[in-house]
């Protein structure tokens, strides 16, 4: 073979001679592409390895028109990562999928409206081939934007319909939000608690809904007062219990729609020197290890496999993309799955 300069790359041609095959055979075992006997591809990825070729990059996006890279976009305050372990674990179920894909996830955040003209340039200037969204709101301009640029894209949670599109067209995941609230709170009636207090998520996304009308499921005729409406934070937990204690002094029982929430609202229950699961039980939604093991007592909650979903987001989005050019060829229907939840027991009801 002949010898090549210091510093120079190796190329096709290289690993084809190494090989003993054409370049056009390297190019579709590079490419993953079948058709290629197990033992000649072996051979490839020996003559790869031992020759430290690299693909060109811009050279394979002009053949196959993938970029290998996909944008997560979250529509939350970018701090909501490092304090929100539910994000954490979404995030690292989505890039175990996507590594075996050999893709790269791309994070975008949207906090302001201003984001969103920003964002979507991004999404349709051809630098990804698909989006997985989630944290949207009502009428969120997101799903509409992603499907006029045809970009294939999975959302996290169901889509609520919004201004000009139906939430139920869309791909998603999600956790069956309504029956894993119906049973804490089944749960807690069974306890004989009878004062059954809600915090809610914010009620402009999906499980937050989906989690009250689990609770008014089974408490048909809940009085408004015991129904207060938070947003997903530790703070915003501590808020809402402060304000039903304020409510209603005689409440015996409070279902909490995440445990970031349920963590405040156990905090406060402690400073008004309200004993639980004695005087107020309490049952989360999400069972974060971080955070319902260690507050006091345990915390009973939902659990909902978190990295299981975002596993399954993106391996929904990777079999559309490996089908098909990333853009142009028109919305596809891909299958929504809604995964099973259940109730863990521990001390706090």
């Amino acid at each position: 073979m002949t010898e090549r300069l210091i510093g120079q790359r190796p190329t096709l041609e290289d690993v084809a001679l190494r090989a003993g095959v054409s370049k056009s055979t390297v190019s579709r075992v590079i490419n993953g592409e079948p058709k290629v006997r197990a033992a000649v591809a072996e051979r490839i990825r020996e003559a790869v390895a031992e020759l430290g070729y690299v693909p060109n990059q811009a050279a394979r996006r002009l053949v196959t028109r993938r970029n290998n890279a996909v944008a997560v976009v979250v529509t939350e305050p970018q701090n909501r990562l490092f304090v929100d372990p539910y994000f954490d674990r979404q995030i690292r179920g989505i890039r175990q999928e996507l590594v075996q894909h050999g893709a790269q996830p791309v994070l975008l955040f949207i906090e302001e409206h201003d984001d969103y003209a920003r964002v979507c340039n991004f999404l349709g200037g051809g630098h990804v081939d698909g989006a997985l969204l989630f944290s949207l709101r009502a009428d969120d301009p997101l799903p509409d934007m992603v499907e006029q640029m045809e970009l294939p894209a999975v959302f996290g949670g169901r889509p609520l319909p919004g201004s000009g599109h139906r939430g139920d067209v869309y791909t998603y995941v999600d956790a069956d939000n309504c029956g894993g609230a119906r049973e804490a709170v089944r749960h807690l009636v069974s306890l004989g608690r009878r004062r059954i207090a809600t915090i809610t998520g914010p009620l402009n996304q999906a499980a937050a809904i989906d989690r009250l009308d689990g609770y008014r499921d089974v408490l048909l005729d809940t009085p408004p007062h015991l129904l207060v409406e938070g947003d997903f934070t530790l703070r915003g937990g501590a808020d809402a219990m402060a304000l039903l204690l304020d409510r209603a002094p005689d409440l015996d029982a409070v279902f909490v729609a995440s445990d970031l929430m349920a963590s405040g609202a156990l905090r406060i229950l402690r400073e008004r020197g309200r004993s639980v699961p004695g005087d107020v039980a309490v049952v989360g939604f999400d069972n974060l290890d971080s955070i319902a093991e260690a507050t006091d007592p345990p915390l009973t909650t939902v659990h909902q496999d978190i990295e299981e979903m975002g596993r399954l987001m993106a391996r929904l989005l990777c079999d559309r993309t490996s089908q098909h050019p990333p853009q142009g060829d028109g919305p596809r229907p891909l299958p929504s799955v809604v995964t099973p939840t259940r109730l863990v027991l521990r001390k706090s009801a």
